[in-house]
């Protein structure tokens, strides 16, 4: 029985996939090539959970071994990406109810541009690198060489997401109902205490990797684009914290016009930052790590 394949090229090509030059004989390279392409799951099925745990440890070993500037370049535009997020969410939460679900889920969907900035586009998300702990625990990389990568990107992206709040303020933008929504999220982020704040920031970064993860899984731009939409947006509804888009959110803020002392904010981050390094590495890193990488040296067990 025919599965369709050879109609497709008969129709698609007047002599039936033959060569001009030569007829009688049937263009098979291309037949083979073709029938292959679009018969093979191998081509667009997305990878195992066990083939993904390779990716990301074999992503950490590269992400240690980048030169520190092209790692700073790549860690400010990672900032600046989730700044566009974070202005993208108080632009959505500006004039309606911030504590109304279905407004928070379209703010989600719409700060999920910042992370699918991050993975197609391609940049150095703090947040995100906690998965090189896969590396480091294979000592496919030293500590030294995470805690390197560790420390720039988390600089770039402070530099760039708050070089990003301030051409936001310069711009305009923030004037009008921006302004009482910048002011807002800012008080609402250091109103929660430090046990809170780094709760959050541990379930907010757990989520955020297994975006990451769920990226790694998927062959094509649409399925990665898909793959960040949901975990991200659940955060964001879920109102957990994120140690980058606070480094925009705050800025933002006081050029709106707040007045949170920075010690408040810096606090904040702190734990916040302590939280995302726990969730991510702790509670996504080590456990996908030991699940598929642990009882082999070699590889995946086969899941």
């Amino acid at each position: 029985m025919s599965d369709g394949v050879d109609e497709l090229i008969d129709s698609s090509f007047p002599n039936g996939g033959k060569s001009d030059q030569n007829p009688k004989h049937p263009f098979v390279p291309f037949r083979i090539l073709y029938r292959s392409s679009m018969t093979n799951e191998d081509n667009f099925d997305a990878y195992k959970p066990g083939k993904i745990a390779i990716l990301v440890e074999d992503a950490g070993v590269n992400k240690a071994q980048l030169p520190v500037f092209q790692m700073f370049v790549l860690a400010v535009l990672a900032g600046a990406f989730i700044g566009f997020g974070g202005a993208a969410y108080t632009a959505v939460m500006s004039g309606v109810d911030g504590a109304f679900g279905p407004a928070r889920l379209l703010g989600g969907i719409v700060f999920s541009l910042g992370l699918i900035l991050v993975i197609v586009g391609g940049a150095e998300l703090f947040t995100g690198n906690a998965l090189m702990v896969m590396a480091a625990v294979d000592r496919k990389i030293s500590v030294r060489q995470l805690l390197r990568s560790w420390a720039v990107v988390y600089l770039g992206n402070l530099i760039g997401a708050a070089g990003l709040a301030l051409a936001f303020g310069f711009s305009g933008i923030l004037q009008g109902p921006l302004e009482a929504t910048a002011i807002a999220i800012v008080q609402a982020k250091t109103a929660l205490d430090p046990i809170e704040a780094f709760v959050r920031g541990a379930l907010c970064n757990a989520l955020v990797c297994l975006a990451i993860w769920l990226s790694f899984a998927a062959r094509t731009v649409a399925g990665k684009v898909l793959a960040v939409l949901w975990p991200i947006s659940a955060f964001v509804l879920l109102g957990l914290e994120h140690s980058v888009a606070n480094m925009y959110f705050f800025p933002q803020g006081w050029l709106a016009g707040s007045d949170v002392p920075v010690g408040m904010a810096v606090t904040n981050l702190l734990w916040v930052t302590l939280g995302n390094i726990m969730g991510g590495a702790g509670g996504v890193a080590l456990a996908y790590r030991y699940a598929f990488l642990g009882g082999s040296a070699n590889g995946p067990s086969g899941r």
